[in-house]
C-alpha cells in the first residue's frame, strides 16, 4: 500500500491530509480490502520520509472516521464499512474534484481552459 501513498511537500495541504485523503481512496476503491493490516506507523513513516506523529494522526483520525481500527500492539486494520460504499464514493469523488480544481485554481488556468481540457480527457476514456 505505502508504494501507492506519494506526498507532495510542496503543496498547500497538510501532509496529514494529503495521507489521510490517500488511504481513504486506496480503501473506498477497493485497493485495501476490509480485514487489511495497513503498515505500522514507523513503517509508513519511514517510506515517506517524514515524522511518525504525523502518521499516528492519520491512523487516529481514520479510526474516528470509521475506517480503520487501531489496536494497540496488534496494529491497524480496515474495517467493514457501515456507511455504503457509494456514499464514500461520491464523497471521495467530491474531495477529489475540488482539490484539482484548486490546484488549477493556483496554477491561474482560466476555468474555460479547464473545462475544455476535462471534456478533450473525459472523451478519450472508454
Amino acid at each position: 500500500m505505502h508504494h501507492k501513498i506519494q506526498v507532495n511537500f510542496h503543496s498547500k495541504e497538510p501532509l496529514y491530509y494529503q495521507i489521510e485523503e490517500q488511504i481513504k481512496f486506496l480503501i473506498v476503491s477497493g485497493d485495501i480490502g476490509s480485514g487489511e493490516q495497513l503498515p505500522t506507523v514507523r513503517e509508513l513513516a519511514e517510506d515517506l520520509d517524514i515524522n511518525f506523529n504525523t502518521i499516528a494522526r492519520v491512523y487516529r483520525r481514520l479510526d474516528q472516521q470509521g475506517y480503520v481500527s487501531s489496536q494497540q500492539g496488534r496494529g491497524c486494520y480496515v474495517l467493514d464499512r457501515q456507511v455504503p460504499i457509494e456514499e464514500d464514493r461520491r464523497k471521495v469523488f467530491e474531495q477529489l474534484t475540488e482539490s484539482y480544481l484548486r490546484q488549477c485554481e493556483a496554477l491561474r488556468i482560466p476555468k474555460e481552459e479547464v473545462r475544455k481540457h476535462f471534456l478533450r480527457i473525459l472523451a478519450t476514456i472508454d
